[in-house]
């Protein structure tokens, strides 16, 4: 009995522990990214986001009338230009950072088709199916659970569905590349590792495409029922 108990002590003490790490990661990202908003898309991430958006929306398949979901979109810069691209798509914007949701809100110049709301994205705030695309471009990498965000991802895509993942990729096969840039650092999936994690949570890799040096574009669609 006494060791039953030391071992759900420990456990409850593992658990809380992670729930501080969890709680901790969050406002130190959140906060990173708030202080950069207002200043974002003056900076050398703007003109590097707009070659790899170029090279995206080349890749793109939307049905008519899509409706979109961008996860960690920052200040609305992608969903500006897919917009544009698709003048029928309905989008929304989910990011971490108030101040980005703001800086994003003010240049919408899509109202009422893109909207933006706060939210993380292990824990969607949307209905099961709900979407036609989901995308993640450069946000990915600094998720901890990212087998719980993918498994959000194909939870709220509609059967038939295309998750667009963008992101830097990494040459280690075995495990994800790890590496001490911003709070809690960042990680790093090899294509394969990426097909794994789409696998995971029932989704189907459909190809890959490098976009710019080490950026690849991971391409998954839900099957249909």
């Amino acid at each position: 009995m006494e060791a039953q108990l030391l071992t759900l002590k420990k456990h409850s003490a593992s658990g809380k522990l992670r729930e501080l790490m969890t709680n901790d990661f969050f406002s130190n990202k959140k906060f990173l990214f708030d202080r950069w908003a207002s200043s974002y898309d003056w900076l050398f991430p703007s003109v590097f986001y707009r070659a790899i958006h170029k090279r995206l929306l080349e890749s793109v398949d939307l049905p008519e009338s899509a409706n979109v979901l961008d996860i960690g979109c920052g200040t609305g810069r992608l969903l500006e230009r897919l917009a544009t691209q698709f003048p029928d798509m309905q989008a929304t914007g989910l990011d971490l950072s108030a101040n980005m949701l703001r800086v994003a809100r003010q240049s919408n110049r899509h109202r009422p088709r893109l909207i933006y709301i706060e939210g993380k994205a292990e824990s969607l705030p949307f209905a099961d199916g709900q979407f036609d695309a989901v995308f993640s471009t450069i946000s990915f990498l600094h998720y901890l659970e990212p087998k719980q965000v993918v498994s959000e991802i194909a939870r709220v895509l509609s059967p038939g569905g295309r998750f667009y993942l963008v992101d830097f990729t990494s040459i280690k096969e075995i495990e994800p590349q790890l590496l001490p840039i911003s709070p809690f650092g960042i990680s790093l999936y090899s294509p394969n590792q990426r097909q794994l994690l789409g696998s995971s949570a029932g989704l189907l890799c459909l190809n890959h495409h490098y976009l710019l040096g080490p950026v690849l574009l991971t391409i998954f669609a839900k099957p249909q029922i």
